[in-house]
């Protein structure tokens, strides 16, 4: 019997092959969209779930909420250094923590210096805590001591071959000099789907290698790296982190400066979040590698599932639309025996034999587009046919719930033909009656998605070339950043010289260091008191050299900038901190210059009358105590971070020494060879440290790239729901078109014109759209407010995008029945009348 029910689904195929061929593509489009994203979403939810004891590691975070000094609210991947060992010292829970810090420093290997890209350097054994697979070594014995690395498979074959690199030995610049390594480990690559990455893993001894920092070490606001913790098996994360208010309270010490008594732990709380939940939690500042939103994985798992509806909907409507001309084949089939239980298994047959033919091509069609889908993504998505992530199960189910879902009203509807009223009156070609108010609903329903969505793909791409367009306090063009001024191979001469040689260089018209720049890695902040204030102001603070300003294209808004003339403006002490200087630079006063959110923050009501006024803020040690400062400059503020965060009011110090990178403004030269010129001073004069600069335009798109790949991936499904919904609307037109043959002859000869008949079946298709805009609107409204709710600065949110959206849609409808339309309004009369 199924084989019977098989030979008549492909006969029925190959009768109508505009039918099936529209019906396949659809459904093609649709699963192998669906097929495509539900990857994604699965390789998203993976994250680190590959990792044979994630169930016991975790990561030690710290939010910041919003206070009253002026603070902003931030959700912070890093933690403190002091934090992670309060934890392990008062719960028993811990079986052990490790503090992991990230840069990427010169690594000399037989003589010559190279960059790692990712160097991670830890206090302890970290392979205690992630249970790594190892190719030589284990993890008991992968980091014994301060002068041993572990190196990645591929960063062990990079550098040295298909030779054993175990005992092997390279140089590692560090902030305390060059540091010498032997290879005692090498571990697999860790997977792209993961919150940590790391070429290299090397152990290092706090009190040495961190000397100069060893202050900040003690403090839980001074986040210098990531923690990881393991949980001893068996440990209740809930209860432990329940905990956690009053275990701050007993370890958070107060500070007191300027008599103002404060606990940081009133506006710090900390957190374990499961390796596995990282890279989708709330804190998404400062990662190892990039996170992601758990509500835009959901958004675009619901996407997939509506372009699949969509494909899922043609399949109804052109299997309704048919309906008529398969009324005496179900009247024929009843009249010789066939039960409507028969019938029904038929038509599913029919419809799941359609859905396993686009399914078939849906795999080939990703199998040839995952290598661009991972590109674009970067990502490492897999397609398993076997194994525990095999494509085979949800595949098939897929194919059953698809071809049921498309199948079963049709089925219903067609197996309830009545033999007798469809035989008496030859009805093989009446209208189906009671199936055009669900076929019009179910046209809406595909238009509001296509609408919808269409919406949203031009409020992201609004929003984000907003974002790169916006003046953002400073000029992109002609703005070239160069790094690595901050490694121990730049000598503080050495960075003189370099930037001074720059200066020179044709087509450069300024240069200046600083410790600030476009994109930062890190944020830098300190408590200011205003003269007879009890209470303190949390700013930026960020040493920059003369000439900043000027390099940057930052506007003068009041005061002057920075000179090297004025001896108060230099706020320079010696490297290493030197604690006698820091005191007596407290005791001689600095300039500063602040920016204008800052002189709101202060409470000035202009810039102007910021000027002259002084504050007193640690500046430096806390030790040194607070240092008096002039304000006597303000400036722009400047956007140097993405629209997601607030502008932060900032105070600009003149220094000499301890800057990371080089700001140089250029013009009438092209980038690239700008690029070459200052490339050729740098290996000059610093031989030893690699180069790299990256032009402000670009840092600022690597912002917004997320913003960018997700408004891409808006257009791509805005394109596929409207060639799905062109499709059904297509195969409509065709057999509405045929169905009112003889209606629209029997017009004709009452004296319709060519227009009335195609502004007549024109209106058909047009309304079901006009509906659709109405249900799209309010919910693609909705949806783009709280996205736009989540940058600082943000677009209005105009009737434009809808109005273009539904234009844009009733024109594509229209074009699609137009065709069709026209070419029954011109058929001759006669023959409209001859028909059947």
């Amino acid at each position: 019997m199924w084989w019977n029910y098989l030979k008549v689904a492909v006969r029925a195929l190959l009768k109508n092959r505009v039918y099936a061929f529209i019906n396949i593509v659809g459904l093609t489009v649709g699963l192998a969209a669906c097929l495509l994203i539900l990857l994604y979403v699965r390789y998203e939810r993976s994250y680190d779930s590959w990792l044979a004891n994630a169930d016991q590691v975790y990561q030690l975070q710290t939010y910041y909420s919003a206070n009253a000094r002026g603070g902003e609210q931030e959700d912070i991947q890093l933690s403190s250094i002091a934090a992670a060992r309060a934890l392990k010292k008062d719960f028993p829970q811990v079986e052990k923590v490790v503090w992991m810090r990230s840069f990427s420093p010169i690594v000399i290997q037989d003589g010559q210096p190279a960059k790692v890209q990712t160097l991670r350097m830890v206090d302890d054994n970290l392979f205690e805590v992630f249970d790594l697979p190892f190719v030589r070594g284990s993890a008991a014995t992968a980091l014994p001591d301060s002068h041993s690395v572990a190196l990645s498979e591929s960063e062990a074959k990079r550098r040295f071959g298909d030779a054993d690199p175990i005992g092997r030995t390279f140089t590692i610049v560090d902030n305390a000099g060059d540091v010498d390594y032997r290879v005692t480990a090498v571990f697999k690559d860790i997977p792209k789907n993961s919150s940590i990455s790391a070429d290299m893993v090397a152990r290092f001894d706090l009190g040495t290698q961190l000397a100069d920092r060893m202050w900040q070490v003690t403090r839980f606001t001074s986040q210098q790296g990531w923690n990881f913790v393991k949980l001893r098996k068996g440990t209740d994360p809930a209860h432990l982190t329940s905990q956690f208010p009053a275990w701050e309270k007993r370890n958070i010490p107060d500070e007191v400066t300027n008599g103002e008594r404060t606990n940081p732990g009133d506006y710090i709380d900390l957190g374990l979040v499961n390796i596995r939940d990282v890279h989708l939690g709330k804190a998404q500042m400062y990662p190892l590698t990039p996170g992601n939103d758990g509500g835009t994985v959901t958004t675009f798992a619901v996407i997939a599932l509506l372009v699949l509806g969509m494909a899922s909907i043609n399949f109804t409507n052109l299997a309704t639309a048919r309906a008529s001309q398969r009324a005496r084949e179900v009247a024929l089939r009843k009249v010789l025996g066939a039960s409507r239980g028969q019938l029904i298994a038929q038509f599913l047959t029919e419809s799941i034999l359609i859905t396993l033919l686009a399914m078939l091509v849906a795999l080939a069609l990703v199998e040839l587009l995952l290598p661009a889908f991972n590109s674009f993504l970067d990502a490492d998505i897999a397609l398993h046919y076997w194994g525990g992530e095999n494509i085979w199960v949800p595949a098939i189910l897929l194919v059953l719930v698809v071809g049921t879902a498309g199948g079963l009203y049709p089925a219903f509807y067609l197996s309830r033909f009545q033999p007798a009223k469809i035989l008496k009156a030859n009805r093989s070609t009446a209208d189906a009656a009671g199936s055009g108010g669900l076929r019009n609903l179910l046209v809406v329903a595909q238009f509001a998605i296509s609408i919808g969505l269409i919406v949203c793909t031009a409020v992201i791409y609004g929003q984000t070339r907003f974002a790169q367009t916006l003046d953002a306090g400073y000029q992109r063009d002609g703005l070239l950043q160069v790094a690595n001024l901050n490694f121990r191979g730049v000598s503080q001469e050495q960075s003189r010289q370099l930037v001074e040689r720059i200066r020179r260089v044709p087509g450069v018209q300024a240069a200046a260091r600083t410790q600030i720049g476009v994109s930062p890695d890190g944020n830098s902040a300190a408590d200011f008191f205003l003269r007879g204030a009890t209470s303190s102001v949390s700013l930026g603070l960020y040493g920059i050299e003369t000439g900043f300003f000027e390099a940057m294209g930052m506007r003068l808004v009041a005061g002057r900038f920075f000179q090297d003339s004025q001896g108060k403006d230099d706020a320079t002490t010696p490297f290493p901190v030197q604690i006698e200087a820091e005191r007596a630079l407290a005791a001689r006063g600095i300039n500063v210059v602040i920016s204008e959110s800052a002189v709101r923050r202060l409470g000035f009501r202009s810039p102007q009358e910021a000027i002259g006024k002084t504050m007193q803020g640690e500046v430096s040690l806390p030790e040194a105590g607070l240092i008096p400062s002039t304000i006597v400059g303000v400036v722009s503020d400047a956007r140097f971070r993405s629209l997601r965060e607030p502008i932060q009011p900032t105070v600009y110090v003149m220094q000499r020494i301890g800057f990371a990178q080089i700001a140089v403004r250029y013009s009438r030269v092209r980038p690239a060879e700008i690029r070459d010129r200052i490339e050729q001073v740098w290996r000059q004069t610093v031989p030893l440290v690699p180069f790299s600069a990256d032009f402000a335009e670009d840092l600022v798109r690597e912002q917004y790239r997320q913003e960018l790949a997700r408004g891409a991936l808006f257009a791509a499904f805005s394109i596929l729901t409207v060639a799905i919904g062109c499709l059904g609307l297509f195969g409509l037109a065709a057999f509405t078109a045929e169905r009112r043959t003889k209606e629209i002859g029997i017009r004709k000869v009452l004296g319709a014109r060519t227009r009335d008949i195609l502004q007549l079946l024109v209106w058909q298709f047009s309304r079901p759209v006009l509906i659709a805009n109405l249900i799209a609107w309010p919910i693609a409204w909705w949806v783009m407010r709280d996205w736009l709710n989540g940058f600082d600065t943000r677009i209005a949110l105009t009737p434009v995008p809808f109005a273009v959206a539904g234009l844009l849609a009733m024109l594509i409808a229209v074009a699609t029945v137009c065709g069709q339309a026209l070419r029954v309004a011109r058929t001759n009369p006669i023959h409209a009348l001859r028909y059947e």
